[in-house]
């Protein structure tokens, strides 16, 4: 499958020179601090971890160390500055200095929202501590700047320490109080219900779950969804102002409720999910619907496919028999699907693939897509859907950037056919994905083009697909494979060929994570019972393949939380669904490592 092309950014030199010219028209250094000013920065030192900061990319570290025991380390990366900034309280129409010492190269430290001139400045090369120093005014009606720290796209990581910003106090605010009083409410197989006694002088609330961060509220009760059935979970929340967060409150547990009956469309406690080249040939020789064995819970026949990129009409052409020695009749091929489904197996139509780019610009070719797979649906008797959108078929417009509420045509024509199919077939219709972790863990970081724009806007495209129709979705199976490194939620890159990538890609799902690096936004969880695990079946079949140890491992971890390599999950997960695999054809020319792979550990 094709790999994606990779993301761009903004020519260095420009932007540096940039930045040079605003060093330079900073005003002079005053020679003194006036007798009333103060250091209005909080936890300058970082000797408290990151509180009151913000970074999209941070954390402390005991050495190198300027002063004190903690310094901040920030590691930029291709489309990322590493930015850490926090918001101050200060005077009108007053003098502030602002400075830090720092190391690596092109390391910034700056102030906006001065209400006159923003100011930065910037050091090319500090092998060692270098202090950098600027000065700005800040303007008549002026009450709160954005003092900041970054460093530079790709290269290498960088170190702060003993950041001050003196000048004139502006009755600078302290955090809030932690929250008390923090209890459940109403429990779900997949939500818990929270309350807790209101912060004076808060104006949000943290909620984490397992000691991450997943959402803010504006007032004193939430409800945490996307949780896994019969599965314990741990609360806690702090309290919010413009100041910084408070300490987070003492902790409160509670284990969702067992799954109900309805709405599993019928799939076992674990499933095997496998692709079936249904209609082309390759390498791995074809193989008949009725010759798939039984441990094969749902089977993707491979692939629909559009007449043309954007017309929206779907066709399944079986593999010919010139092509394919030994392929079934149709009416052989729909009596297979029968017999499957009377052993209580799914059998989908598969959409798209490496060659079947789907791109529904219109709401004509929205109406047509429905209305062709549902053609292909009722002739052959199928239980549902799997969309596997490649290459080019969704991207995001430059101005589409919240995930919650899409605003491109081929994500909102998207969505629409879904909810449309799943409408007309009923709760049992099964629906299920299979994105690359380019268009789905990649959102980690990166979210279409942009903030400042030059990134691929692909980047996470999926992920408003996947949010949309979350509770009619049956399965997700991200393809763990023919991927580039992905940042997990520990901020470091995870490749594949082993198990800790499967590990941090799974994880991702299952704990939620922030889309572009705003903790603010957060993409919500899955259930276990929602995610399955993309894996090659071969070393034929993509670029990616594990090992059946590898592959014992990664579940051992998720499931049980043993076995574990550098990566630690954020829960235990008995509940995951499964594995899917690239594909059935190739199982069966690898010998069925695979599938016998599954067997022998969920029996």
């Amino acid at each position: 499958m094709d790999r994606s092309r990779p993301l761009t950014r903004r020519p260095l030199v420009a932007l540096l020179t940039a930045a040079a010219l605003a060093a330079t028209s900073m005003t002079a250094l005053s020679s003194a601090a006036r007798a009333a000013d103060a250091d209005l920065a909080r936890n300058g030192g970082f000797e408290s971890g990151l509180d009151g900061w913000t970074c999209t990319a941070g954390t402390t570290v005991n050495a190198p160390v300027h002063s004190g025991t903690s310094a901040l380390k920030a590691t930029p990366s291709g489309a990322d500055n590493a930015r850490c900034s926090q918001t101050v309280t200060v005077e009108p129409d007053a003098q502030y200095t602002l400075a830090g010492h720092v190391r690596g190269s092109y390391v910034h430290l700056g102030a906006s929202g001065t209400g006159t001139t923003d100011v930065s400045t910037w050091t090319q090369s500090a092998p060692d501590w270098q202090q950098l120093t600027t000065t700005f005014r800040t303007g008549p009606a002026t009450t709160r700047v954005t003092i900041h720290l970054h460093g530079w796209y790709g290269t290498g990581a960088y170190h702060a320490d003993d950041i001050t910003l003196t000048g004139p106090g502006g009755g600078t605010e302290q955090p809030p109080a932690p929250p008390t009083g923090l209890r459940t409410g109403t429990v779900t197989s997949t939500s818990v219900a929270l309350s807790w006694s209101p912060v004076t002088g808060a104006t949000g609330y943290a909620v984490y779950r397992d000691g991450t961060r997943i959402r803010t509220v504006s007032g004193p009760s939430a409800t945490v969804t996307g949780l896994s059935p019969a599965t314990a979970y741990a609360f806690q929340v702090a309290a919010v102002n413009d100041a910084g967060e408070s300490a987070r409150s003492a902790t409160v547990t509670a284990t969702t409720t067992a799954p109900d009956s309805g709405g599993d469309s019928g799939l076992p406690p674990h499933a095997l999910v496998g692709y079936l080249h249904a209609s082309f040939a390759n390498g791995s020789g074809y193989t008949r619907l009725a010759d798939v064995p039984d441990s094969w819970d749902v089977i993707d026949l491979a692939f629909g496919e559009p007449t043309s990129v954007t017309s929206g009409d779907i066709r399944f052409d079986r593999c010919p028999a010139s092509e394919c020695p030994g392929v079934e009749s149709d009416a052989e091929f729909k009596a297979a699907i029968k017999d499957k489904q009377a052993a209580g197996k799914k059998v989908l139509i598969s959409i798209g693939g490496a060659n079947g780019q789907v791109q529904l610009t219109t709401t004509a070719a929205r109406d047509t897509f429905v209305s062709s797979v549902s053609k292909i649906i009722d002739e052959y008797g199928l239980d549902g859907l799997d969309i596997d959108f490649e290459g080019h078929s969704l991207s995001l417009n430059a101005d589409d950037t919240d995930f919650r509420n899409p605003r491109t045509p081929v994500i909102v024509n998207l969505i629409s056919a879904l909810k449309t199919l799943k409408a007309r077939y009923g709760d049992d219709f099964v629906l299920t994905m299979a994105p690359e972790t380019f268009f789905v863990q990649l959102g980690h970081q990166y979210y279409g083009t942009g903030k400042w724009g030059g990134q691929d806007p692909r980047a996470g495209a999926y992920l408003p697909v996947i949010h949309a129709l979350r509770d009619d979705l049956t399965l997700l199976h991200v393809q763990d494979y023919n991927s580039g490194p992905i940042m997990g939620l520990d901020n470091q890159y995870h490749s594949m060929g082993g198990a800790d990538f499967h590990i941090a890609m799974t994880d991702m799902l299952l704990t939620g994570f922030p889309v572009a690096g705003d903790a603010n936004n957060v993409f919500p969880p899955l259930r276990a019972d929602q995610v399955a695990i993309g894996m090659p079946a071969t070393t034929n079949a993509g670029n990616g393949y594990v090992s059946p140890a590898e592959v014992t491992k990664t579940l051992d971890c998720l499931t049980k939380r043993t076995n574990c390599g550098s990566y630690t999950p954020h829960g235990t997960w008995p509940g995951l669904r499964g594995l899917m695999t690239w594909s059935i054809n190739w199982d069966r020319f690898g010998g069925w490592e695979f599938q016998r792979t599954f067997d022998g550990y969920f029996g």
